[in-house]
């Protein structure tokens, strides 16, 4: 049982509570807060494991009593409040039992030499999250999402991402002129275009490191992206199939990179 200090909510006009709606609900409001919320058993201890420390806990009445310390003694502060207000909250299906209040990292400079992936207006939420968690699997620590791709902090965004955002180097709002400092080969996936030399994935020569650029769910990478690059890739599918969700595109190409810079 925790003895740890709280304040008790229970009301539904709370000024915290309104602010922690528009968290859970609104997938920009962690810029105007310069906080985001995260929810759940799951998510909350991938933030610990990494050392992150939360600056407010927030816990269902009827789960208080049984919290242990490893969630009660972190934070500033510990809210409690009423299990159906958590509810209203909750942007889960299933409502958890507790979650937590970050402040939101400093924005990073980008890193020159590290391996990235670059996020050109790539839009569902559920896809930049598979995305983020594949880009950490692969070893990809650098996201530059450039303008009108998904708020990367937005919950569903962090939900899909299943804790992957703690281990990453995540910049937002980028445009075309930051990736002239980028000291890595950039690689775009290319769909078959006349003119355009198209390696297949199992080509021996991926650079490594590299940044990987992946585009828009309809229109993929921009055009002007696209020049930048000094590889263009392409996927190839037996089974024909126009394309590849993007997400998907992009495992199997952070995977292949991963695979090539392993030593024989």
């Amino acid at each position: 049982m925790s003895n740890a200090a709280y304040q008790d909510i229970t009301s539904r006009d709370n000024a915290f509570l309104k602010d922690l709606r528009r968290l859970s609900k609104d997938t920009t409001a962690y810029r105007k807060q310069g906080r985001f919320w995260v929810e759940g058993d799951h998510l909350c201890r991938a933030a610990l494991v990494r050392g992150k420390n939360p600056a407010v806990g927030v816990f269902k009445a009827s789960f208080w009593p049984l919290a242990g310390e490893e969630y009660t003694k972190l934070a500033i502060k510990n809210i409690v409040v009423q299990d159906a207000l958590f509810d209203e909250i909750s942007g889960l299906e299933s409502p958890a039992s507790m979650g937590f209040v970050f402040e939101l990292p400093i924005a990073p400079a980008l890193a020159p030499q590290m391996a990235s992936v670059i996020l050109d207006r790539v839009q569902d939420a559920g896809n930049v999250g598979s995305i983020l968690r594949s880009a950490s699997a692969f070893g990809f620590k650098q996201i530059i999402a450039l303008k009108g791709t998904a708020a990367l902090w937005s919950p569903k965004v962090l939900r899909a991402a299943m804790g992957a955002h703690w281990g990453l180097h995540l910049i937002e709002g980028a445009v075309l002129a930051d990736l002239v400092s980028l000291r890595v080969p950039l690689v775009v996936t290319s769909s078959h275009k006349g003119g355009f030399l198209n390696y297949g994935l199992d080509h021996a020569g991926l650079p490594n490191p590299c940044a990987w650029a992946l585009g828009h769910e309809g229109q993929g990478v921009s055009p002007e992206l696209e020049a930048l690059a000094q590889w263009r890739v392409c996927i190839a599918q037996p089974g024909g199939e126009e394309s590849l969700n993007v997400a998907a595109a992009a495992a199997i190409c952070l995977h292949a990179s991963s695979v090539v810079s392993r030593p024989l």
